[in-house]
């Protein structure tokens, strides 16, 4: 009933955030109102009540380039995976500069696993962003359990489990093998989908970075640690647990709501964020342009909540926050055809592990990350790694300057030492053969006509479908490309997959 309270509240406040957006603007858009006294005090205070009004969707990633080597590099999301709560999200980098296609090409794979502890992937947008400048860059996109329909089934943490291991398999069947880097929530789900690849004999991934987490609750705990050890069980399925409403897909879903998950975030620091947005209204009535946009950026990806299954939050707080299974030794999780396994971080050797946290992290206390070491012990010395961040807090570890100038640089280091070739590296496309090539493009020769034309069939739908993702953002490149028709023609067509 909360739920359709909630919408209903949200419903009656539409009206308001949409007045106060337009007067907002009519003090401030060069009208006569904008002219009147107190004019910038009156359009910064209606515009802050419609940014506390408002209703905040999913952002976007938004990332259209990123720099390698100097050189600008066009990126092209693509959905490669489409569960029902799940998305696996390819940002697939393009160049015309051959030295630089033949870098990208053996760049190591990684796979992000993000969150599923009410905020988007987008939350992650700075740690793929840096990942890209030297890395294939797959992550996991979460999808808001109001918009999955009931005839989907319900999620259990056992099936993101199992989405983890199919997006591994399918990376190393694409690739031969791949990285793992979970942040926060996901480090206790990708190590039992780890361990459990372990145990059965499959091939695991190269290395595992696992990026402020609860692998082991009881250590240092936290102020979110404390709320589900205080609370039980039934509490939880009684208080926070409601369905959706009609007016959404997934319209008698158990969930608990994103709205909650906001409530209880902002609940954490009252003050800060009251104080936030009293330096929002200050900085619109002074003109500082610069950190009321900096501002609206962190708010709009803040307030941006999802709904989370009602199935798999319950099990995560007993799992994690209440039994803790996993360092227990006694998480049995079952498998698609009913079989039930025991999750066994031991069984893991081939998989090179590196942790993360925060000196100051409070979301994840010191040495829960950590914790993995101690139950990983099949994994050699010489392949494990520890990393405090000193002066870092929950999000300095993954977003920020912290994480740009400390931490990915071990990162990215530690997954460099721990790679291996891939099966489908190639050597990079001749010069003269290049108009626009993806970073997973396979040679392509042309020694004979007859080979020209069986290149050029294989790739011809393809072309279509790279030069319209990136049309706009390689224009330049594309316009140098033409002219040299006599070398384009040579190559029939040399946009590929």
């Amino acid at each position: 009933m909360l739920y359709h309270l909630y919408e209903a509240q949200r419903s009656l406040m539409e009206p308001l955030t949409d007045f106060a957006q337009a007067a907002a603007k009519l003090y401030s858009n060069g009208t006569p109102l904008s002219h009147t006294p107190l004019a910038q005090r009156m359009a910064a205070g209606y515009d802050l009540l419609y940014r506390l009004g408002k209703d905040y969707e999913k952002p976007e990633f938004g990332i259209t380039s990123v720099k390698v080597d100097g050189t600008d590099v066009v990126i092209q999301e693509a959905i490669e995976l489409d569960k029902p709560f799940c998305q696996l999200r390819r940002f697939k980098r393009f160049t015309d500069q051959p030295e630089t296609l033949q870098k990208l090409k053996k760049q190591p794979v990684v796979l992000i696993v993000a969150p599923l502890s009410g905020h988007y992937a987008t939350l992650l947008r700075d740690t793929v962003r840096t990942m890209l400048q030297d890395h294939k860059v797959y992550i996991t996109d979460w999808k808001n359990a109001r918009t999955v329909p009931t005839t989907d089934g319900e999620f259990h943490l056992d099936d993101y489990i199992h989405y983890v291991e199919d997006f591994i398999r399918h990376l190393q069947a694409e690739y031969g093998n791949c990285h793992v880097i979970s942040v926060c929530q996901p480090t206790v789900p990708v190590l039992a989908a780890i361990s459990l690849m372990a145990s059965r004999g499959e091939q695991t991934p190269l290395s595992m970075t696992m990026m402020g987490g609860p692998i082991d609750a009881r250590k240092s705990p936290t102020s979110v640690n404390n709320l589900a050890t205080n609370k039980s069980f039934e509490w939880f399925e009684n208080n926070v647990i409601y369905r959706v409403p009609e007016n959404f897909p997934g319209a008698g879903r158990r969930v608990y709501p994103g709205f909650l998950q906001h409530t209880g975030f902002v609940a954490m620091n009252p003050d800060r964020h009251a104080t936030s947005h009293y330096d929002y209204f200050k900085d619109l009535i002074k003109g500082d342009d610069a950190s009321a946009e900096a501002h609206r950026k962190f708010y709009d990806e803040y307030n941006a909540v999802l709904d989370m299954d009602a199935d798999y939050y319950l099990e995560t707080i007993r799992t994690v926050f209440q039994d803790f299974l996993l360092v227990e030794g006694t998480w049995d999780v079952k498998a698609a055809d009913g079989a039930v396994e025991r999750v066994k971080p031991q069984d893991i050797r081939g998989t090179a592990m590196l942790t993360v946290e925060g000196e100051l992290d409070d979301i994840s206390g010191s040495g829960q990350t950590e914790a993995a070491h101690e139950l990983c012990t099949g994994i050699d010395d010489g392949k494990r790694e520890h990393y405090e961040v000193k002066g870092a807090g929950h999000y300095g570890i993954f977003s920020g300057r912290r994480w740009r100038e400390l931490v990915y640089p071990k990162v990215q280091k530690f997954i460099a030492a721990n790679d291996a070739p891939q099966s489908r590296a190639g050597e990079a496309l001749p010069a003269d053969e290049t108009l626009l090539a993806a970073e997973d493009a396979k040679p392509v020769t042309a020694a004979t006509p007859a080979a020209k034309k069986v290149a050029a069939k294989k790739v011809v739908a393809r072309k279509a479908v790279a030069k319209a993702a990136v049309a706009a953002p390689v224009a330049a490149p594309v316009a140098a490309a033409k002219k040299k028709p006599a070398a384009r023609k040579k190559a029939g067509a040399s946009a590929t997959r």
